[in-house]
């Protein structure tokens, strides 16, 4: 069985965890750093805007039983794809949200999925979410990693506090299967 890679930037790392490790064909989820210009930068350098990094999740997957455009589907419903500024209330260029394609096919699907969205009119505004060329992928600290089976009550706490999971019911129904 080959696997692949896929990088997104969404906010806060932990809340892109969760959705997809539960998914049957993931074979695990990373938090961690990507798109900046420092070597291994810390949480604190990049929560500072020192090293330029997004907090970001490395999905590996088996493309055969979950293929990449339903990662990119998951992804969008995950995110405030209109805001350029951060996520909910973390605010920060490290909270920006972007795709980080590993190859021609998926920046192929990402543009594709990105243009779908935008003319479905599901947004009032434009979506913002850059797709850029891949990185290097910079682990996080391990507190960080699964922080939602770590820190449950702390995790629900934060998903509804920082108003994502309202934003997710708003605009795509049950939130139940995104936090």
């Amino acid at each position: 069985m080959a696997t692949e890679k896929a990088m997104f930037a969404g906010g806060c790392f932990w809340c892109l965890v969760k959705p997809f490790d539960k998914q049957e064909g993931i074979k695990r989820v990373l938090s961690g750093y990507s798109g900046g210009h420092k070597a291994n930068p810390t949480y604190e350098e990049v929560c500072l805007d020192l090293t330029g990094h997004y907090e970001v999740v490395e999905i590996e997957y088996d493309p055969d039983v979950f293929p990449y455009e339903k990662i990119v589907e998951i992804f969008w419903q995950l995110i405030d794809p209109t805001d350029d500024g951060g996520q909910f209330y973390d605010r920060g260029s490290s909270y920006r949200t972007a795709i980080f394609y590993n190859s021609d096919e998926q920046k192929r699907i990402a543009e594709k999925s990105k243009a779908e969205l935008q003319a479905s009119g599901k947004f009032s505004k434009n979506i913002v979410t850059p797709i850029l060329p891949a990185k290097e992928f910079y682990l996080a600290e391990e507190y960080h990693q699964n922080y939602y089976r770590k820190n449950p009550a702390h995790y629900e706490r934060y998903a509804i506090g920082s108003g994502r999971v309202a934003f997710q019911e708003q605009h795509w129904g049950n939130k139940d299967e995104r936090k």
